[in-house]
């Protein structure tokens, strides 16, 4: 039996508080932010984790929290409305066990602090200077930059703050048969050192367009599309997939941590592993 913590909070209580320091009104979101599910009952232990999935609500379970709180929650865009199947499975744990799910998404990536892409930025040794599109008055996508590096430095880097090895996408292409001349050709790129990067977490791939338009070397997320490739390539600039679990763990994890020492509840970060 775990012992339960004395401080109780309630789910309307925590989701204010959340919602108060995300501005998660400002934000036109493909799913609900805040209080998603309502699991009736005061709040005792925490569990954060990066998306609500069965494994992560089983160990909530486990320990007897009393809310979940995640990045990828539910009721996203364009899914269908009906509680079955593995979403009717998935609530239908949290409503017996009385434990509350609690999301923020983009909100929680564009958070100039506790955000994914701050975080991220962080761990990378990268300083923010701006936004990926200037006109967004809470961007989801930065600007950041470096100590001038090769690419190698970047991936090492990479490597020992997510614990796993981005796929790099070359600002050029290159092909062993193809003759010097050829070579030279396509690298309109050229050899250069990375000191702009774009970054934004998850499946943001498509904005590396817009990071090459900003002027950037190298630009970070988490996902690769087959387009994404032919785009780093023609648009002369270095993609780096990280992972979309992998850029994305330290948000939640912020957040969690903000709200036990705010609220002194023990709140406890689950990753449930993801290759993706």
């Amino acid at each position: 039996m775990v012992q339960k913590a004395n401080a109780t909070i309630t789910a309307q209580t925590l989701t204010k508080f959340c919602d108060d320091y995300l501005e998660a009104n400002a934000f036109k979101d493909y799913s609900p932010n805040g209080l998603q599910v309502d699991g009736g009952q005061p709040i005792r232990r925490i569990v954060t984790g990066v998306t609500a999935c069965e494994a992560l609500i089983d160990a909530a379970i486990a320990i007897e929290a009393d809310a979940i709180m995640v990045h990828h929650g539910y009721f996203w865009k364009g899914e269908p409305a009906p509680i079955t199947g593995m979403k009717g499975q998935r609530v239908r744990k949290l409503m017996q066990h009385g434990i509350s799910l609690i999301a923020y998404h983009l909100p929680l990536d564009a958070h100039p602090i506790i955000g994914n892409n701050a975080k991220l930025a962080e761990a990378l040794g990268l300083t923010i200077t701006g936004a990926l599109y200037p006109h967004e008055s809470h961007p989801v996508g930065n600007i950041a930059t470096c100590q001038p590096q090769n690419t190698d430095a970047l991936i090492a880097t990479i490597t020992q703050a997510l614990h796993r090895v981005p796929l790099h996408i070359p600002a050029h292409y290159s092909d062993s048969n193809l003759s010097a001349e050829d070579s030279k050709q396509l690298n309109h790129a050229g050899s250069k050192l990375i000191e702009r990067v774009g970054i934004c977490t998850g499946g943001a791939q498509d904005m590396i367009e817009q990071a090459a338009a900003m002027g950037c070397d190298a630009y970070i997320s988490g996902e690769i599309s087959e387009r994404t490739t032919h785009s780093a390539r023609e648009l002369g600039i270095d993609y780096f997939a990280c992972g979309h679990h992998a850029t994305e763990r330290d948000g939640i994890k912020a957040l969690g941590e903000l709200i036990a020492e705010h609220f002194s509840v023990p709140v406890s970060f689950i990753d449930i592993d993801n290759p993706a």
